[in-house]
């Protein structure tokens, strides 16, 4: 993660990403450098516009809010259906003395 960081402060800078200039930053750092793991990040990085995909990331909470605040929303719909349910439940049941006054008012 300290390698993409690296590149991130090298844009922030206006310092074009190399390799070069990436192991100079991770020195700087105390982070030793993998050869390798420069050379695969610069190459990845080529064409990328970083400006633009860091627009398109800031966007992506907001967006990943909206499902997250629909499901807590579908959450509570479900817990006051059931609360509902249970008082439906709880009306519907009848004591066998409620029962045996019933069945008495029948016969008077």
């Amino acid at each position: 993660m300290e390698y993409v960081y690296g590149a991130m402060l090298l844009h922030a800078a206006k310092k074009e990403i190399t390799e070069e200039n990436l192991k100079k930053v991770l020195e700087a750092a105390g982070i030793e450098a993998d050869d390798a793991k420069i050379k695969a990040l610069v190459a990845s990085l080529e064409g990328v516009n970083i400006d633009e995909v860091l627009e398109k990331a800031a966007a992506m909470p907001a967006i990943a809010a909206q499902p997250a605040a629909a499901a807590e929303e579908a959450k509570e719909e479900k817990k006051e259906e059931k609360k509902e349910e249970k008082k439906k439940e709880e009306k519907e049941e009848v004591s066998e003395e409620e029962i045996a006054a019933g069945l008495g008012a029948l016969f008077g």
